[in-house]
């Protein structure tokens, strides 16, 4: 038989469908697999255009649209609020920031918008916690600023660059068990399981069983938080590290490199 051959979307023909009948071609400007976001670019001119909306300032509680095209319906739109806000570690993608909406998605709607009382993009439509398969409360969209940071790196370099701490291979969440084992005051921050030697991290001072609570003045919670931290560091910086070692407060400077495509 014939051997399969791997296909990306890069290869794929996409056709967008605007709201007034129009089908147009797309030309895919760039793919990040992390957040599951795509770019893409039209050939047409003065189409309207949705302001981008701050998801750092949203509240609990405040109302919000959902707009897609669940079960081929298009253009629907459906009312809710912001359920919870920075929502991580759902295991959907290896990058998240979730803005989490009780407005009803269903399938379909990936990739809609979620829009603030302004008309502001706050987020992008994208998964849904459910049994049944259908709307049950619980809806996720990717962060209006997370996706502006993918839409500018897209658009610039046709990939998304993040940074990462060269040489550190595993950062671990810390249980009150493993806390108070290495000094540390309580479960927030990540801890550095694995590192290699010989490495920038090592060189800068970095060691297994350093608990990393501190990130260019910012406080980590863990370790998806440092994640996007790091991530969204400038590729060739130096960031300043406060980690417990042995119960000592320390603070380390660590050069940041460029995370590999893959």
């Amino acid at each position: 038989g014939e051997s399969s051959r791997r296909v990306t979307i890069e290869q794929l023909d996409v056709t967008v469908a605007l709201s007034d009948k129009r089908e147009m071609r797309a030309e895919v400007i760039g793919v990040d697999p992390a957040t599951d976001l795509a770019l893409l670019k039209v050939d047409a001119r003065n189409l309207p255009s949705m302001p981008w909306g701050d998801s750092s300032k949203l509240k609990v509680a405040e109302w919000v649209l959902a707009i897609g095209n669940p079960y081929q319906l298009s253009q629907t739109v459906t009312l809710g609020i912001v359920s919870a806000v920075n929502r991580t570690n759902l295991g959907v993608s290896s990058y998240e920031d979730f803005v989490q909406t009780d407005a009803a998605i269903n399938p379909g709607n990936s990739g809609g918008a979620l829009v603030n009382a302004r008309g502001e993009l706050v987020g992008i439509n994208t998964v849904i916690f459910s049994q049944s398969g259908g709307y049950q409360g619980i809806g996720f969209a990717v962060s209006s600023n997370l996706a502006r940071r993918i839409f500018d790196d897209l658009r610039q370099y046709r990939e998304v660059r993040r940074g990462e701490i060269v040489g550190v291979d595993e950062i671990q969440g810390l249980t009150t068990q493993a806390a108070e084992r290495l000094g540390a005051p309580d479960t927030r921050g990540g801890v550095v399981a694995a590192i290699y030697r010989d490495s920038p991290a090592y060189r800068a001072g970095l060691r297994p069983g350093d608990v990393i609570v501190g990130f260019n003045g910012m406080e980590v919670s863990d370790p998806a938080h440092l994640s996007r931290l790091v991530s969204d560091t400038a590729i060739g910086s130096t960031a300043r590290l406060a980690i417990i070692r042995e119960g000592r407060r320390l603070e380390l400077q660590v050069p940041i490199g460029r995370r590999p495509r893959n």
